[in-house]
Formats: C-alpha cells, sequence, structure tokens
C-alpha cells in the first residue's frame, strides 16, 4: 500500500476525525504503519478505543480505496495529501489539518493560498451587505489576492461571484464532498469557479452536509488564509465560528461595521468591540 491510500483510508473511515488521524500518525510515524498496528497497539494512541480500533482493523469493510479513487477520477478531482507540494501551506499550521483534500480545479490556487483572505457571513443578507461583499470581494480580486469562502448562501456566494465576475482567484471549500455540492443551487458556481480556481473539500466523494461538517469546512476556511473578513453577520451566525477559528489559528480577523438597529449586523458590531480590525 502506498502512503497516499493510507491517508485516503484513514480519511475515509467513519467517526475518525484529524484530531485522531493526526494523533494517529504522529504515534506510528505514517498513515501505513497505523493500518499495520495491532489493536493493543492503536488502543494506546489517545481517543482510540475498542471500536474505533476494530474499524481501523477492519478498514476494506468501510472503504472501497480504488472504488473512491474511480469516482473522484470520473469526476475531474484530484485527491492530494499534506504531503504533497500543492498543499496549502498556511494550512499545514493549524493543530488539525485535514490528513486529505479532494481539489476540483487548479491545484496551482492552492499554492497561492499564502496570501489569500477568507471573506465570510451570514446566510441572510441585506442590502448594504450583499453591496459590501460585491466590493471588497471586487477589489480583493483587482489587487490579486485569492479569496477564499464557504459556497454557502448569502455572503459566500456574493464573495464568489464578484471574484470570479473580476477572473480572480476564488477557493470554495466545501462542508461536502464534491459529490454532494450543497447548496444544489449554486452547483453552476462551483463549476465556474473550478475552471480557473479551485473547489475543495476534506470529506470523501459521496459524503453529505451534515450539522457538524461547518463548523469543520470553517476551520479550513480560516486556516487557509493570512486573515479573515466577516462581511455581516448576526449574533449567532455560523460566519463568528470562523472568525473565532481563525483567532485560534493566530491569523487577522476583521470586520466590516453595520448599522447600530440592524440585527444582521449585531455580530460583526461585536466582534470589533472585541477587538476585530474595523
Amino acid at each position: 500500500m502506498n502512503r497516499d491510500d493510507a491517508y485516503l483510508i484513514l480519511n475515509y473511515l467513519p467517526d475518525m476525525g484529524s484530531l485522531r488521524i493526526n494523533s494517529l500518525i504522529n504515534f506510528f510515524g505514517t498513515p501505513e504503519n497505523v493500518l499495520s498496528a495491532d489493536k493493543e497497539q492503536l488502543k494506546r494512541v489517545q481517543g482510540i478505543g475498542e471500536r474505533l480500533a476494530s474499524t481501523i482493523l477492519n478498514w476494506q469493510q468501510s472503504c472501497d480505496v480504488e472504488q473512491e479513487k474511480e469516482i473522484a477520477r470520473r469526476a475531474g478531482v484530484k485527491i492530494i495529501t499534506r504531503d504533497n507540494d500543492c498543499y496549502p501551506p498556511l494550512l499545514k499550521q493549524i493543530h488539525d489539518p485535514p490528513v486529505c483534500l479532494y481539489v476540483r480545479g487548479d491545484l496551482e490556487a492552492l499554492r497561492k493560498t499564502s496570501s489569500s483572505i477568507a471573506m465570510v457571513g451570514s446566510r441572510q443578507v441585506t442590502n448594504y451587505g450583499s453591496k459590501m461583499a460585491e466590493i471588497l470581494g471586487s477589489a480583493a480580486a483587482m489587487a490579486g489576492w485569492p479569496v477564499i469562502s464557504g459556497l454557502a448562501r448569502g455572503i459566500d456566494t456574493l464573495v464568489h461571484e464578484a471574484v470570479t465576475k473580476m477572473d480572480g482567484c476564488a477557493i470554495a471549500v466545501l462542508g461536502s464532498g464534491l459529490g454532494k455540492i450543497y447548496p444544489q443551487e449554486n452547483v453552476q458556481l462551483a463549476r465556474k469557479i473550478s475552471e480557473k480556481s479551485a473547489v475543495i473539500s476534506e470529506f470523501p466523494m459521496q459524503f453529505a452536509p451534515m450539522k457538524r461538517t461547518f463548523p469543520m469546512r470553517n476551520r479550513i476556511i480560516a486556516g487557509m488564509a493570512k486573515g479573515t473578513i466577516v462581511l455581516e453577520a448576526g449574533h449567532r451566525s455560523g460566519s463568528l465560528i470562523t472568525a473565532d477559528q481563525a483567532l485560534e489559528q493566530n491569523r487577522q480577523v476583521f470586520a466590516v461595521p453595520g448599522r447600530a438597529d440592524s440585527p444582521q449586523s449585531k455580530g460583526c458590531n461585536q466582534l470589533i468591540k472585541d477587538g476585530a480590525t474595523l
């Protein structure tokens, strides 16, 4: 078994997660060694109990590695590991980097993310938020900054559209597999992004979106970029999770101020109050 296949298998197994996978690799040295370890050795790793040790030992029951690679190939998707030269350089620095990335589009776009900015915001958008997404997305594209966002409804979609309209580098990070693009109305936008930039995910091709996968996606958005701009956000917006993760990763956080009486600006205004750059 080669190393890339071993990474893919570990990434595919259910209930593992990047923290456990990275702990296993740190303990055993290589992903191949993880898959060749016995149950008692596996259980010596923190977070790996009887159930997960059995899952790893019997990985063939959960993962058909050749089938997954064929599904990706047919979809025009490349699978890279953190050992690949195209793996986003800043993403390697976070405490739980994904071991695999599925990429549809230009791998070179990932190299450029060392000088990128993330732009995120609420799904519910005001006219003001729409205007700021267009202005800031276009300005970043004109300045040559790759712009990373999450392909979600609302601000993310508007940012991606503004960047692609300017022929800039727009990178979309999904909370689902590339064979299950969500939301469905953004399939065409994802295709357009992949023509010149990249759409990426850490999840297997047919992995459906779940509530827990979006915070996982957000750590990648924040981890790939030098800084994160929150354009518009209510006080419970998921984009605030991205801002928190950017701070945890020692990256800069910026927020666009909004009207004092607008519910959709409460999150941004609170970020500024807490020390985000205006």
